[in-house]
């Protein structure tokens, strides 16, 4: 990346300045989609089991112009099971589900963001 940044005079610093910005942007939105799809995995492996209904359920969406992300369950028992405490689960399977996984992965997942960022500066 560093070789291809080459400006002469003001108009064309501008210009390049916002061809970067583009592709840290670029970067940054694919970083969101690795990371988000990530934590739906981990949170996937935590979710309580009996016919595999709310497992399925769990999607990633992506806001890329915003930069934004999230991460949901969608059954109409989804809120219940992660937030009701006193429910007995499967070994490996619990409540906090999804907020439980984003606690414990976010060295991964900051690790996923700079990976990505190192690829744009060529690190």
């Amino acid at each position: 990346m560093a070789d291809e940044f080459q400006v002469h005079g003001v108009q064309a610093m501008q210009a390049e300045l916002r061809k970067l910005a583009r592709l840290s942007h670029d970067e940054a939105a694919e970083a969101l989609v690795d990371g988000s799809e990530f934590l739906l995995g981990e949170a996937r492996k935590g979710v309580p089991w009996q016919d595999g209904d709310l497992e399925r359920s769990g999607t990633a969406s992506q806001d890329r112009d915003e930069l934004q992300a999230a991460v949901s369950f969608n059954t109409p028992y989804a809120v219940r099971q992660h937030e009701e405490l006193s429910y007995q689960h499967d070994d490996g399977r619990r409540a906090k589900y999804l907020e439980l996984a984003m606690v414990e992965s976010r060295p991964k997942i900051a690790q996923i963001v700079l990976r990505r960022l190192q690829m744009l500066w060529g690190g």
